[in-house]
């Protein structure tokens, strides 16, 4: 992992629950393969460090799963037996969760090393954008929590502090949802009708993800004090992905590769960086 590599570009992938896995008609699910073969077949990584929304450390500390072989984690409940026999092969190294420690230790982050499983917000997702048979990842996973809290500059900081790594041939991805509000999404289910504050945030993050880098750390800290965030958002956990892979853009712009609002939820799939040179 020391050798120098084509800069990797950073992804935020909009990732649905278990019961997306048998959606496979929804345009979410065919967008969120096609950036999955896109990830195989021209970004082509050497490892993948993951955020989910499902996994929070401690208020100042940040968790990095050390095990070499990674197990899942069937983190939700009331689904049909057959969700929890899912599969998703997969593999860790400690090597490298080794150097994502490191690189959070110099810049003043805490670190507690753990064993754990992928949790549902990497597989279920991970399953469709890398289909084991038909477009496998092959590389090595390692999955690192947020912060247990919703400060937006700490977990963009997180982001800086990784953002070397992608010159090593690691992809950095953010797990998330640009917008999750299940409560109104349940309200709304089978209505046809798009909340307004899933347009409107939609395009508020649309907009900060495309400003220029040496704003963008502002932009998507009011983000989160916008006064639809929190309907957008009821807790911060689906977009704070976004803030680390924000973090870890660096100089590079981002820009939306899809969006689809829907009801109180909204599938954007957000790409910083350039793939043309690699």
């Amino acid at each position: 992992m020391s050798t120098v590599s084509p800069r990797m570009p950073v992804y935020f992938l909009g990732i649905g629950g278990p019961n997306f896995l048998e959606n496979t008609t929804h345009p979410a699910y065919a967008q969120l393969a096609q950036v999955g073969h896109e990830i195989t077949t021209v970004v082509k990584p050497k490892a993948v460090v993951v955020f989910s929304a499902h996994w929070q450390g401690g208020p100042s500390t940040i968790q990095i799963n050390t095990a070499a072989e990674t197990d899942l984690i069937y983190d939700f409940y009331g689904f049909p037996p057959h969700f929890y026999e899912r599969k998703y092969p997969n593999r860790g190294s400690p090597e490298i969760a080794e150097m994502v420690a490191g690189r959070l230790e110099a810049a003043g982050i805490q670190v507690e090393r753990v064993n754990r499983g992928l949790d549902h917000g990497v597989w279920a997702g991970f399953i469709v954008a890398f289909d084991p048979e038909k477009n496998p990842l092959n590389v090595p996973i390692i999955q690192v929590s947020l912060f247990g809290n919703e400060d937006p500059n700490q977990h963009y900081r997180v982001g800086q502090a990784l953002e070397g790594l992608r010159d090593h041939g690691t992809l950095i991805v953010g797990a998330g949802m640009a917008v999750h509000n299940l409560h109104d999404f349940r309200a709304t289910r089978g209505t046809g009708s798009t909340r307004p504050y899933t347009l409107s945030f939609d395009e508020a993050l649309k907009e900060a993800v495309a400003a220029p880098p040496e704003g963008r750390q502002a932009r998507m800290a009011a983000l989160l004090a916008r006064g639809d965030a929190r309907q957008a958002h009821p807790t911060f956990e689906h977009i704070l992905p976004m803030l680390v892979a924000a973090g870890a853009a660096g100089a590079d712009v981002g820009h939306r590769l899809w969006t689809l609002p829907e009801g109180s939820l909204s599938w954007a799939q957000y790409r910083f960086g350039d793939i043309t040179g690699l």
